[in-house]
């Protein structure tokens, strides 16, 4: 999928820069375009500068967390939640314990480690499958839940918003936060109603509600701001919960006898080599979109789009940030390279900037996901698992852009 989505970026700005050179005679088109490709190679590396630091650091206070036991405390927590939402799992069941542990990982933003973990739930489960080639109840539900992005820390979005020059990179927390609720919690929905689940049951009416009360309680005391204050809350509750929980895994740490130092630069190695490898990702990707962009033929297409919307009468500042929604459920890559090029192109705290960014941190890489879970065990038929993951996809980008203009709808 990735390979034809970057040769198509490739041949559509080829032809849209043919376009412009024998239609419109724009003779400096060509050189736009190979301009582009040195641009977006520099901007590269000046992210990649960047990434080193904030994988580097973030994966050492982690390892800390993980060292703590925090990780695993997470994973006890939420497990009596799992036994009802797959009652096809015995309790007691070595899945069940793997996929609470994949899930807090995901939380807290370890997603090095979530895959992993993830893969060998997998596994487990599909020892429980009658039918090899054909995805459990259980594995359905793991894979949407996995897909509708249950990140709660968006620590690289906050990286890439501060590599941008933002002035505040977390002015986006609260957003993603509540649109990666929505994501989540339509994914869990559309599950349930396949699937018949008894969302009946205390224990999941007690997270459900729980849930539902916070996100409530957000929404009453947001709906009494004004914009401007909703964006310095918004700053206020991701700086300080991004502090809080770090100093949560060096209170922990120490407590438990870790060697918090220690385990901090072992991390911090891991995310170093991490940082290094996605390097060529990004160069390859930024310079496809850099193409796109110069060459005319993503204007065009954006401007196809709020054509049609002008005529619904719609305010079009979102089509902007669609380039990077639509891409993500393909390509993570794609998506972050989308991002930061919208950044560079209409500023890092302009609409369709913060919208991009909210989609990028509720939203997930559903293909990708999907294939490599349900490849690591051969399942084939996924039944329902597309669709499910589709809506939640859906519902978080929509969420995105109703929350987006509700926090910076007066904005730029």
């Amino acid at each position: 999928m990735l390979n034809t989505l970057w040769l198509v970026f490739f041949i559509a700005a080829s032809i849209s820069g043919l376009f412009q050179w024998v239609v419109l005679n724009d003779a400096e088109v060509f050189g736009r375009i190979v301009r582009s490709l040195f641009d977006m190679a520099d901007l590269s590396v000046q992210v990649m500068i960047l990434l080193f630091g904030t994988l580097t650091l973030w994966l050492g206070f982690l390892r800390i967390a993980e060292a703590a036991g925090l990780v695993e405390k997470l994973g006890q927590l939420l497990a009596p939640l799992f036994r009802r939402l797959m009652p096809g799992v015995p309790a007691g069941h070595p899945a069940l314990g793997l996929i609470t542990l994949n899930f807090a990982a995901n939380g807290l933003g370890l997603d090095n480690a979530a895959t992993p973990i993830g893969l060998r739930a997998m596994r487990e489960l599909q020892k429980l499958n009658p039918e090899p080639k054909t995805a459990t109840n259980a594995q359905i539900l793991f894979l949407v839940l996995n897909s509708s992005s249950l990140t709660l820390l968006p620590v690289t979005i906050f990286m890439y918003r501060a590599q941008q020059g933002a002035p505040d990179p977390t002015m986006v927390f609260l957003p993603i936060l509540l649109a990666t609720s929505v994501s989540s919690l339509v994914g869990l929905l559309s599950v349930a109603v396949m699937q018949r689940i008894r969302l009946q049951d205390p224990v999941v009416l007690l997270w459900l509600g729980g849930l539902i009360l916070i996100l409530g309680t957000f929404m009453a005391v947001l709906a009494t701001l004004s914009t401007a204050a909703i964006a310095a809350f918004s700053s206020l509750a991701g700086n300080l919960a991004l502090f809080s929980i770090i100093m949560l895994f060096l209170i922990v740490g120490a407590y438990k006898k870790v060697a918090v130092y220690e385990c901090f630069v072992e991390g911090a190695k891991e995310g170093f080599d991490i940082a290094k490898s996605l390097l060529p990702y990004l160069v390859a990707m930024l310079c496809a979109i850099g193409v796109l962009r110069a060459s005319g033929a993503l204007d065009a297409a954006l401007d196809a789009i709020r054509w049609a919307a002008t005529g619904l009468s719609l305010d079009t500042r979102f089509i902007d940030a669609l380039p990077t929604a639509l891409a993500k459920p393909f390509s993570g890559s794609a998506a972050r390279a989308l991002l930061i090029e919208t950044m560079q192109h209409f500023g890092v705290d302009s609409f369709p900037a913060l919208l991009a960014a909210t989609v990028q941190g509720s939203t997930e890489t559903t293909f990708y996901v999907l294939a490599v879970y349900f490849g690591a065990v051969g399942i084939q038929r996924a039944r329902h698992a597309v669709g499910c993951a589709l809506l939640a996809d859906m519902a978080g980008i929509l969420a995105s852009i109703g929350i987006c203009y509700w926090f910076f709808g007066s904005g730029t």
